[in-house]
């Protein structure tokens, strides 16, 4: 199936399937990719194919994600079995391989670690995780900084909202994941190198 194709199917797709606010908060994010991959020179077809991909399996309940995660084998961190919503990136990624033959590594990889990034990522897979973090529904403490930030520095965009996803779970007594903070570490020490 060729790209125009898949992005028809998973308009109608998600249109169907998502509630109304996520699918306004999808539509914002794949607005918002391309507009970053184009400032920053990622490629913008894939920038918009894995924003549309993101948020596939978002609603699914946690019995449904955790049951496609082990029927599929998916290789997911351990303690994201015991925080289910982690799963809806993995689970769509598989879904991208699977039903819509996508093979890209970097759009794969993009969409399994927008919820949680990684270290190491790639300018596509920041582009994702950014434009997850403040496309233009997006509302909580701190979003117009990381905003701000992605005008110009998509690397120090990447790392302030990493930041604000942990102080979130820390100030909640959420489980901290440690690929976040791992992603998190990595990105500060490459922007300090950078300096």
């Amino acid at each position: 199936m060729d790209r125009g194709n898949i992005i028809h199917d998973l308009r109608q797709r998600l249109a169907q399937s998502l509630t109304p606010t996520r699918y306004r908060h999808v539509l914002g994010v794949v607005q918002t990719a391309v507009q970053l991959a184009e400032r920053f020179g990622a490629p913008v077809l894939d920038a918009e194919l894995a924003a549309w991909l993101h948020d596939l399996a978002r609603e699914w309940p946690d019995e449904r994600l955790l049951a496609y995660a082990r029927d599929r084998h998916l290789d997911v961190p351990a303690e994201w079995l015991e925080a289910p919503i982690l799963l809806h990136g993995p689970v769509a990624a598989d879904v991208a391989r699977v039903e819509y033959g996508v093979e890209d590594a970097a759009v794969l990889d993009a969409v399994y670690y927008h919820t949680t990034g990684k270290p190491r990522m790639g300018k596509l897979e920041m582009v994702l995780f950014v434009a997850d973090a403040v496309e233009p529904s997006r509302d909580y403490p701190g979003v117009d900084r990381i905003r701000a930030l992605a005008e110009t520095d998509l690397t120090a965009a990447a790392l302030a909202s990493l930041e604000s996803t942990l102080r979130y779970a820390l100030d909640r007594g959420f489980v901290i994941d440690l690929t976040t903070v791992n992603a998190r570490n990595e990105l500060l020490m490459r922007t300090r190198r950078e300096s």
